[in-house]
């Protein structure tokens, strides 16, 4: 089973979803993109809720959604940090 870090931006999002405090979770991507360099005005964000999965001891889970607002392919260094790929 993977080890997942508590710190990764998608596991700080759902807690934030599960704590009844998901619209700080924009405001917490936003701040991510920023520390890699990133213009969040250049995204657009949006969430899904997905099964968790199975032994995460987690009903559910949010996957972000990252998509560039030119038309661009979002960089895969960022994807693979949000966990997308």
């Amino acid at each position: 089973m993977a080890r997942h870090n508590p710190f990764s931006i998608q596991l700080q999002v759902t807690k934030l979803f599960n704590d009844g405090q998901g619209f700080f979770a924009k405001l917490k991507v936003q701040e991510w993109l920023k520390m890699r360099g990133e213009d969040p005005e250049d995204y657009t964000i949006a969430f899904r809720k997905e099964p968790a999965a199975p032994g995460s001891g987690q009903v559910e889970a949010i996957t972000i959604v990252l998509t560039r607002k030119d038309g661009q392919t979002v960089d895969s260094s960022l994807l693979a940090d949000l966990g997308s790929i």
